[in-house]
């Protein structure tokens, strides 16, 4: 094709608006970027209870800096997050946006979900690396990675864990009620387990995770609140399929962690092993189709991609692992349980829950 033929193919129009689309796509990673410190130090949450302020008021309120404060309150203004009054130089959060802000949104708080652009950023040098070179990095790079994981199940899973989540299973509060074992796998630092155990005493429940620093903040947390019928143990799954303890449990869950292993189906197939016959295993993980054309009607497939690339995939790829993703879809996590021995798979999402499926899964 000549260079005449391919200028007067050349779509201006489409060029322009690629163009707009990358500024307001620069715009938007730096205000994820402020999110994040709003969300961390509070501001969203002092902004949410006072009225119309000068930065020095909301600076002192926050006990911050005045001078980083007003900078901030910029980037928010011209975000469109804060309102802004040259008359009286005072700022303010609408109700409207503080519904989605302040921690006091609960579930709906989106700025825990800034932290993730933040987080990944840190490992930016790293991942430019694997590029190159391949291989992977390794969980320990990633030094908020659980406490952000950790807020963020809190809102997801802990949120609707006995509205939503525990019901999906028939009778399985009653079980709980009365005293089963239940076995976490990929526990981190164990906020759903420590609410379960909280909630059953009569049951025993075991947290196990790769992370020594997430299952060592779980056993501190369980014996701070003097919970005895529950425990945490740091070690690797890769090889839970010979080592899982036959018929153990009868209740297995993972949550949002099957994607992130060395090895998927060997802790899937090990998930099976332990898993008494009559015993129930949930699984949640993330909601996308397995492939890319699809995803691009998921409403945050962009994030979940990324967040892929520069996490879920490297830590398994550190680990010499399978590298599967985040977006390995649904498909293939059927394909994974079938693999690993299971006959009876049910996908259910929830209506508040535009990230994840929830899968019932039985022998």
């Amino acid at each position: 094709m000549s260079t005449k033929d391919m200028q007067s193919q050349f779509d201006q129009a489409r060029a322009e608006a690629f163009a707009g689309q990358l500024l307001t796509a620069l715009n938007h990673g730096a205000l994820c970027l402020m999110t994040s410190i709003g969300h961390r130090t509070g501001l969203f949450d002092v902004m949410a209870g006072l009225p119309a302020s000068t930065s020095a008021v909301i600076a002192h309120k926050a006990g911050l800096n005045e001078r980083y404060v007003r900078e901030w309150l910029g980037a928010m203004v011209t975000g469109g997050v804060v309102d802004f009054d040259p008359a009286g130089n005072c700022y303010s959060l609408p109700a409207e946006h503080a519904t989605f802000l302040t921690r006091a949104a609960a579930a709906d708080n989106m700025a825990v979900f800034g932290q993730y652009i933040a987080v990944m950023g840190c490992v930016e040098d790293d991942i430019v690396e694997c590029f190159k070179k391949g291989g992977g990095v390794p969980y320990e790079k990633f030094p908020r990675f659980h406490e952000v994981m950790a807020e963020d199940s809190s809102q997801s899973v802990l949120s609707s864990l006995e509205s939503h989540i525990l019901p999906l299973v028939p009778g399985l509060t009653e079980r709980l009620a009365k005293g089963i074992r239940v076995l976490d796998a990929g526990c981190g630092r164990g906020r759903i387990l420590t609410r379960l155990a909280e909630l059953y005493p009569g049951s025993r429940f075991v947290g196990m995770d790769l992370s020594r620093e997430a299952t060592g903040c779980a056993r501190d947390k369980a014996a701070k609140e003097g919970l005895k019928n529950v425990e945490f143990i740091a070690v690797d799954l890769s090889a839970f399929d010979t080592t899982a303890e036959p018929e153990a449990f009868d209740f297995v869950t993972t949550f949002d962690a099957i994607h992130d292993q060395a090895k998927p189906l060997s802790v899937l197939k090990g998930i099976y092993r332990t898993l008494k016959s009559d015993g129930v295993y949930l699984m949640q993980d993330i909601s996308g189709t397995s492939y890319v054309h699809k995803d691009i009607e998921h409403p945050i497939g962009t994030f979940l991609y990324t967040i892929s690339c520069m996490h879920c995939m490297t830590v398994s790829l550190a680990q010499g692992g399978e590298g599967l993703g985040a977006m390995w879809g649904e498909e293939k996590t059927r394909e994974y349980l079938q693999k690993a021995g299971f006959r009876s798979i049910t996908t259910h999402r929830l209506t508040h829950d535009i990230q994840n499926n929830w899968y019932v899964v039985t022998k």
